[in-house]
């Protein structure tokens, strides 16, 4: 294991489960100190448990579409810390339902979470980004190409990732750079929250790499990206999901 990432401060948003707790993982092993973010808190109580990362780890209750929270989040951040050196704004939720049932609750819910969220976390968290941080925002291969059912789900992750880019630009002159990671078809709680288990082996036949991906597979590109591995890539999305929007099977 390498150590890309001693005496780095990292923050992860909606750390509780998934590909946010793989990440968080795989930055303490690399020797990072993590600030976990969840609106759960008994969740957010039993990932810290889970990570035993001791005082290296800092556990925030809040709701990434609360600026109060966000607010608070960076105050204690501010203090603990000074600084932030790794942002992964993974906070997000999923929606899928043909186009004419979406309702505006269900937009104004989904848009606040993955757009909101991810925006106002990267504009509060700004003022404690070191010079050369990284930023790394969690899209979703269904920016890339269309799924029916996906209509806001998608719609939100593309906006994500065009903040990416147009992050990349702006900060960029502070030498802070700013990508996206768009996970395939991922085995996390969210994924068997939408996809019953009998449509399982149709979404694994879909994938070039004849199986479902894993949190570790994007923990692992989250780290890249995050790491000085990737000191020239900025503004870029780096899908991850076994080939299934470059290829055919």
């Amino acid at each position: 294991m390498t150590h890309r990432f001693d005496g780095k401060i990292a923050l992860i948003t909606g750390g509780t489960s998934g590909i946010g707790l793989a990440t968080a993982d795989r930055l303490l092993a690399e020797g990072a100190h993590v600030i976990l973010t969840g609106r759960d808190k008994p969740r957010l109580d039993a990932a810290v448990e889970r990570l035993a990362g001791g005082d290296r780890v800092l556990p925030v209750r809040g709701d990434t579409t609360s600026l109060r929270d966000l607010d608070a989040l960076t105050s204690e951040i501010g203090v603990r810390y000074g600084r932030l050196d790794v942002v992964f704004a993974n906070a997000g939720t999923a929606l899928f339902q043909p186009f004419g049932a979406v309702t505006e609750a269900d937009f104004d819910h989904v848009m606040a979470t993955n757009v909101k969220g991810v925006f106002f976390t990267l504009q509060k968290t700004l003022p404690l980004l070191s010079d050369r941080a990284a930023i790394v925002i969690n899209a979703s291969w269904a920016l890339h190409r269309g799924l029916a059912g996906a209509d806001l789900y998608a719609a939100s992750k593309a906006a994500v990732h065009n903040l990416a880019r147009t992050l990349a630009a702006e900060l960029g002159p502070r030498g802070i750079r700013v990508n996206s990671v768009s996970p395939g078809y991922i085995e996390t709680p969210m994924f068997h929250e939408h996809i019953p288990a009998q449509a399982h082996p149709a979404v694994v036949a879909a994938v070039p790499s004849a199986r479902l991906g894993t949190a570790g597979d994007v923990a692992d590109a989250v780290a890249f990206l995050a790491s000085d591995d990737a000191s020239y890539v900025n503004g870029q999305d780096l899908i991850v999901d076994g080939g299934l929007v470059a290829a055919a099977r």
